[in-house]
Parts: structure tokens; C-alpha cells; sequence
């Protein structure tokens, strides 16, 4: 496995940087220009205060647009990892969290969100485990990423100095 990484790492950083960036990218770009529904989505977890749901609804797509941008670009790759690992974590456990406490909305992950239909619960739940393993799948691309985050097309790389090249 370590070869096969050696081998393969440029591209595989690339890779995980495209798609990472990308996810969070379209994520955020969807959201960006609706900040009253992406308020909205945030409330509906009912984990924040209204007050400070709405805030956060209203800054996470910039966010997610800004660090989508950095990883897709390849600037501070290992801040733009962290961030974009510990959103993707805060996501996983604010969905585990509606499930536990049985509510039914839409995660609000690509737009929209909020309430959902009683009568659609078995298709919620399923959706829950979905957009779970999704998430963590994604926090493991930023962990991949944060050790080793020069591949191809980083403008990073550039600047690095010689040891971690």
C-alpha cells in the first residue's frame, strides 16, 4: 500500500482536492445566493440558538465557497483541510443528532432544508445514513489531504521548501 501511495500520491492529492474542493464549492454556491434558506436549514437542526443559526447559515456558504476555492487552487492546503475536515465532522454529528432526537428535515447540504413530511420518515432515516457516510468519507479525504497535501496543480507546492516536496 505504502508503493502504491508513493507511486500514485501526486494525483491522488489532486484528486482529493477536486473533489473535497468541489463538494464544498457547488455546496456553497448553491446556498450562497438564498441566504434565507440556508438560514432556515441551519434553524431547523434546532441545535443553535435562532439567532445564531440564521448567523451561521448565512456565513457557511461563504465559507464553504472560500475553502472550496483554496483546496481546488492548492493555497493553504493544511488550514483549508482542517477546516474543511472539521465542517464535514460538525456535519456528520449534527446529523446524527437530529436522527437521535427523531426530527425529520432536510439536511440543506446542497440548498433548501427544513421540515420534512412525517409520512416520508423511513426515507428521511435512510437519507440520514447516506449523507453520514458521505460526510465521513469526506473527512477522510481532508485527513488524506492534510498528510499529504502537495500534489499536482498546487500552487502550494511551489512554495514549499525542498523537505516536503
Amino acid at each position: 500500500m505504502r508503493n502504491f501511495n508513493n507511486r500514485y500520491q501526486n494525483i491522488l492529492t489532486l484528486i482529493g482536492r477536486l473533489i473535497l474542493g468541489g463538494v464544498l464549492l457547488v455546496a456553497g454556491g448553491l446556498k450562497a445566493f438564498k441566504p434565507a434558506e440556508s438560514a432556515n436549514a441551519v434553524a431547523a437542526y434546532k441545535i443553535l440558538p435562532t439567532q445564531l443559526a440564521h448567523i451561521a447559515g448565512y456565513a457557511l456558504p461563504w465559507l464553504e465557497i472560500a475553502i472550496g476555492l483554496l483546496l481546488i487552487i492548492g493555497v493553504s492546503l493544511r488550514l483549508a483541510t482542517i477546516v474543511a475536515g472539521g465542517i464535514m465532522l460538525l456535519f456528520v454529528a449534527s446529523i446524527i443528532s437530529v436522527w437521535a432526537r427523531g426530527l425529520l428535515i432536510d439536511c440543506g447540504c446542497f440548498g433548501g432544508g427544513g421540515a420534512i413530511d412525517p409520512a416520508l420518515a423511513a426515507t428521511v432515516h435512510r437519507t440520514y445514513f447516506i449523507e453520514i457516510m458521505r460526510d465521513l468519507g469526506l473527512a477522510f479525504i481532508a485527513l488524506y489531504l492534510y498528510f499529504f497535501p502537495y500534489g499536482l496543480f498546487s500552487i502550494e507546492k511551489q512554495a514549499a521548501p525542498i523537505e516536503e516536496r
